[in-house]
């Protein structure tokens, strides 16, 4: 049975990749900050919370991080843990470098340290692009990080390359594509899309304010991009891969997409707030995930309106137990 440590399992990844991996027989241990008060509501919604074996890890502690591997002994590590929202970023830009960059640091020097063949994938993110400016973006793309999240990313990529070269350790970073899901919190922009329209569509007299609705992504479906993560493990050198679904949309036409599923025009119920910008935005993001396709098999299934019909099916589903 191979064991895994997925840092971050409370989150929507890595909850999704809990699953994952517990049906792929591993036996699965997962970190939070303090594993004890920690409620892992996403593993308690996808009924694997009691399957998990939980431990306290703070992963800008390096004797923290090197206990917590020492004490699970992992054949893969999936660092998914750091703050993930962009916008906040902008807010709290120390902590995100700090949680992002350091905690990745830390957890590859211990492997180095500890001497063990684990292996160790790092999640990347498109941030780390900037503007692509047209068509799509693969390995070989610059970076050009506009947003502290983004430099904490392409700080955490260059440290994994660093590692794999320097030391030979099997570590790889995952430049994941927006990826979504009803796990995601509130706070990110889908998800408070989605159940604003809910909502609305149930008779709330609401109006749904967002930001820059001009700006372009290439939006996926989470659960299938865990499976790219573990993929990046199992070959025999590692790599790193951009994981898209290539294809492009405007926020725009995300909300349209939503509201149009419930029956709703979103003209009347949407309205935009200047004070939502961000202080550097990306106009337009889309990804060629065709080295993933090549190398691991892995090819998006869903795209952005599969994933606005799940999210959207899941939320009426919640309305209806309210």
């Amino acid at each position: 049975m191979k064991r895994a440590l997925i840092c971050g399992v409370s989150g929507q990844d890595g909850a999704y990749l809990a699953q994952f991996l517990l049906d792929k027989g591993y036996e699965v241990w997962g970190t939070s900050r303090d594993a004890q008060a920690s409620s892992f509501a996403n593993l308690s919604r996808l009924g694997i919370l009691g399957r998990i074996k939980t431990v306290s890890m703070a992963a800008n502690d390096f004797r923290s991080v090197l206990q917590a591997i020492s004490q699970s002994e992992p054949d893969e590590i999936y660092n998914l843990s750091g703050q993930s929202s962009v916008g906040l970023s902008f807010e709290q830009p120390a902590e995100t470098l700090e949680s992002i960059a350091t905690g990745t640091l830390n957890l590859l020097e211990a492997i180095r340290f500890l001497g063990t063949p684990v292996r160790f994938y790092n999640a990347g993110s498109s941030e780390c692009f900037g503007d692509i400016g047209a068509g799509a973006a693969d390995e070989n793309a610059h970076f050009h990080p506009r947003s502290p999240y983004a430099v904490a990313k392409s700080t955490a990529h260059w440290l994994v390359d660093n590692y794999r070269s320097a030391y030979g350790l099997y570590a790889c970073t995952g430049i994941l594509f927006n990826h979504e899901s009803p796990l995601r919190p509130t706070r990110f922009v889908t998800r408070k899309i989605v159940r604003a329209a809910v909502r609305i569509s149930q008779g709330a007299a609401e109006k749904l304010t967002l930001g820059d609705m001009a700006i372009q992504r290439d939006w996926g479906w989470s659960p299938e991009y865990v499976d790219a993560m573990w993929r990046m493990l199992q070959i025999d050198h590692p790599e790193d891969f951009v994981i898209a679904t290539g294809e492009s949309n405007s926020l725009e036409e995300f909300v349209a997409s939503v509201f149009s599923q419930l029956g709703l025009d979103w003209r009347q119920h949407v309205v935009q707030d200047p004070g939502l910008f961000r202080p550097s935005e990306i106009r337009y993001n889309c990804g060629n995930a065709e080295k993933a396709r090549r190398i691991l098999g892995w090819s998006a299934q869903k795209k952005m309106r599969d994933v606005i019909r799940e999210m959207v099916r899941y939320e009426l589903q919640l309305a209806e137990v309210k």
